[in-house]
């Protein structure tokens, strides 16, 4: 029988310069063309968020920042700029270049067991950027790997892109018990923030920031305990509606994300459904899922924080308590949301907090379409 993969070794990274929620709001707040509706959406928008701080690699964003010629913010007048698509993805080309071979480094350089001339599949995952040759052959480059390795983008997916890129993982693992799989995403959503009064804009421009993260999945025999969740299972569903609700299109001035407020309401109505199927191939958790317990049998929850309400609605239809939200809320309230980077830094928080070996992990992620991907995993950390 074959072994199931296990994804040892997260890693993140974040870009230096911090948004302090509260002065991003004002300064969204304050551009001449907000009117007074938009002005008090914005408020409720970036107030509610749930979030304190997130990230960027937009400089020109810190208050310490001094540029001749800014794009984004000119700090003098407190006007933020409109830069064309082509500008903000010279940027996203540049600086995640960067950060794809980073993390990538630093998550091969955590394991003892593994170095670059094991790993025989690369997946990266990004919808907020696009070149070619892309993020895996830079990391096969950057880090010295096999010009064998196989390479594969998860390009425009959404938010919920590294749970496919974890299936995918598995899947290769199941095939050669001898692959080696790094999973990198990384997202530089800021890149596309633009004045809006557009209430899906403002939600969005209150919601999403820049991040990296990365593992290595394998179904080796590795003697040396790692930090590690076993990939146990996984489950796509499609929510019947929301498929104009939640959506990512490219404009004139950056990509434009479609993040409707009904896409709580829509997750809460259909979360039930849409994750059965994954839970009834689990025997005794079926059993406890239907009955309204799973959070009984299951002890950590990985759940992607698209948002506070999301997680709200979350947590209510599947009575799951604080604790359990804990790692997704403090997510969101330290990072905010890094789209597909982000389940992973979740999964990471999980670990780093002591997640006994043996216990249960359930993740989940939402994207657009509206797309929900589940998955069922194991601490497998190797220490009793």
């Amino acid at each position: 029988m074959s072994r199931s993969a296990v994804l040892r070794s997260l890693r993140t990274i974040v870009p230096d310069t911090v948004l302090e929620q509260e002065e991003i709001r004002d300064i969204f707040g304050s551009q001449p063309e907000i009117g007074r509706l938009a002005r008090r959406i914005i408020g409720a928008s970036f107030n509610g968020s749930g979030i304190d701080t997130r990230h960027t690699v937009i400089e020109e964003l810190s208050p310490a920042a001094r540029i001749d010629e800014p794009l984004f913010y000119d700090r003098e007048t407190g006007l933020l700029g409109s830069p064309g698509t082509k500008a903000r993805n010279d940027i996203y080309v540049r600086e995640a270049s960067r950060l794809f071979v980073e993390v990538a480094r630093r998550a091969l350089d955590a394991d003892p067991d593994i170095v670059a001339a094991d790993v025989t599949h690369v997946i990266t995952a990004s919808c907020t950027g696009f070149h070619a040759p892309g993020p895996d052959y830079e990391i096969v480059r950057g880090l010295g790997l096999p010009d064998s390795v196989q390479r594969y983008h998860l390009g425009f997916m959404g938010c919920y892109a590294s749970m496919p890129a974890l299936r995918a993982a598995s899947q290769f693992c199941a095939a050669d018990p001898d692959a080696v799989v790094l999973v990198v995403s990384v997202e530089l959503c800021t890149v596309h923030l633009r004045s809006s009064d557009d209430p899906d804009l403002i939600v969005a421009n209150s919601l999403f920031a820049d991040g990296a993260a990365a593992g290595s999945g394998t179904a080796r025999d590795i003697a040396t305990p790692n930090p590690a969740v076993r990939l146990d299972g996984f489950h796509t569903a499609i929510a019947a509606e929301g498929e104009k609700d939640m959506a990512w299109t490219i404009g004139d001035h950056g990509f434009e994300m479609i993040l409707s407020t009904a896409v709580p309401q829509i997750i809460g109505e259909t979360i039930i459904g849409a994750i059965r199927p994954l839970y009834a191939r689990e025997g005794e958790l079926a059993a406890a899922f239907d009955d309204g317990r799973v959070g009984e049998r299951v002890e950590h929850w990985a759940i992607h924080p698209g948002g506070r309400s999301i997680l709200d609605r979350v947590q209510e239809r599947l009575h799951l308590s604080d604790a359990q939200m804990r790692p997704a809320r403090e997510t969101l309230r330290e990072y905010g949301n890094m789209s597909s980077a982000t389940i992973l830094f979740v999964i990471k928080r999980i670990l780093d907090e002591g997640a006994a070996d043996g216990s249960r992990v359930a993740a989940m992620a939402f994207g657009p379409g509206l797309t929900a991907e589940s998955a069922l995993m194991t601490v497998a950390t190797g220490i009793a």
